[in-house]
């Protein structure tokens, strides 16, 4: 098994190395949120309510589940609202993959395919699919054919512009000024 080292939290990085449905959960937490903290998110939720199982998420009366994400140290800065987003992913993936997470990549016939499946996830946009179809090809060796054409910038190897890169602190880092300089290009260039 792959062990990867996104919430630099050896409980969290255990439970996002094992459980497909964690890893989609700790990427639709990636947003307006730290890194590292977005992907401890399931961790908490598992260790609350004692599981990460889509099933049972899905199935959790909705303002319970808020309270369950929201109760510091919450699950995002917005955890009551990301609270029905969770809710709403563990649906489709009972729904349309039988509970079974890993079926949204294991069973894509390609790249495409795979993208059109992410975008489809509440929470999930462009952006965000490619970066998760990122990290399923970099750090899970999930590679449909032309998976580094469909994927565009975050497939580059060697680069460090999303979480896909991040394998340990250092990478994390790397990640984080990418980001960084990215936001003051484009604020520079939306100042012209």
């Amino acid at each position: 098994m792959v062990k990867l080292q996104i919430a630099q939290d050896v409980e969290a990085d255990e439970l996002l190395s094992s459980d497909p449905f964690a890893l989609l959960v700790g990427m639709l937490l990636d947003q307006q949120y730290p890194m590292e903290h977005a992907f401890r998110g399931p961790a908490k939720i598992a260790s609350r309510l004692g599981t990460i199982d889509p099933k049972v998420i899905a199935a959790q009366e909705p303002e319970q589940f808020a309270d369950l994400a929201s109760t510091p140290p919450a699950i995002h800065r917005y955890g009551r609202a990301m609270a029905g987003r969770v809710q709403q992913l563990a649906q489709v993936v009972v729904d349309e993959y039988d509970g079974d997470a890993a079926r949204i990549w294991t069973t894509a016939g390609d790249t495409k395919e795979l993208l059109k499946r992410l975008k489809a996830l509440p929470g999930y946009g462009d952006q965000k699919a490619r970066i998760f179809a990122a990290l399923l090809a970099k750090q899970l060796d999930v590679q449909p054919d032309g998976w580094r054409e469909a994927i565009g910038p975050y497939a580059e190897q060697g680069s460090f512009r999303s979480v896909a890169d991040v394998v340990d602190g250092e990478s994390l880092q790397k990640v984080r000024d990418f980001k960084k300089q990215a936001k003051a290009a484009a604020k520079a260039a939306a100042a012209k």
